[in-house]
Parts: structure tokens; C-alpha cells; sequence
């Protein structure tokens, strides 16, 4: 089965990318095609809310691209929530390259989503 995981990142190097911490406003987003836990494909997409964003558009945009799983160094508990609502799985503490990120998850050592303190601590909420 085909699956397509979004990582937020720092650039546009596919899987060589850096992981960005913080998901809402990394400039890209890599998108990974995956088949029998191999990637077959990259594609880096421009994150057209880097700059500013409401509640929940970043999740759409996301789930418009198609994707199943989101992989981050840190998001927000409302950011989270809404990819849930659009059944995509999201999975933080991701650091280091994308390709490292992409090979962590698929190995079972990425998982879960816990809010990032960064978020907690300011209280935001993307």
C-alpha cells in the first residue's frame, strides 16, 4: 500500500532536508511517496502560510496535498487535532535530515504526538 508522509522542513533538498521544529511555519514541506517502506519519491511544496496562518489551514492544505501522515518536530495540541479531523496521522519529535525523520517513522521509532513545549509555554495554537 502507498502512503504519503509531509515533514515540515527547513528546505527544499528533498530527503537531505532539515527537519524544521516547528511545523506551522516552516518554509517547506517535503512530501515522500512511500511503497513497501521505501521512498519512491519526493517532492518539496512551498508552505504558503509560513508567514501567517488561522487555525487549521496549514492541516488543510496539507490533507489537500493527499497526505496520510505528518511528521514534525513539534506542533501545537489544535494543530494536532485538526489533522485528526482530516485522518492523518501526525508524529513529533522528528530532528535531524528528512530522510532520517522518514526512516525513524517507518521503523516504529517516531510515533505519538505530544504538544511541543515551545507551544505550551507561549500558548499557541497552530
Amino acid at each position: 500500500m502507498a502512503t504519503k508522509i509531509a515533514i515540515s522542513s527547513m528546505d527544499a533538498d528533498g530527503l537531505n532536508s532539515r527537519v524544521s521544529g516547528h511545523f506551522g511555519r516552516c518554509p517547506y514541506f517535503i512530501i515522500a511517496n512511500i511503497e513497501d517502506n521505501t521512498v519512491i519519491a519526493t517532492e518539496a511544496v512551498a508552505n504558503p502560510y509560513a508567514q501567517h496562518h488561522q487555525p487549521g489551514q496549514v492541516p488543510q492544505f496539507i490533507s489537500e496535498q493527499g497526505v496520510d501522515v505528518m511528521l514534525s518536530g513539534g506542533m501545537g495540541r489544535r494543530a494536532v487535532d485538526f489533522f485528526n479531523q482530516f485522518g492523518i496521522e501526525v508524529a513529533t519529535g522528528a530532528a535531524g535530515t528528512v530522510g532520517q525523520a522518514v526512516q525513524a517513522y517507518l521503523n516504529g521509532r517516531l510515533n505519538g504526538a505530544k504538544p511541543c513545549a515551545e507551544s505550551e509555554r507561549h500558548h499557541h495554537h497552530d
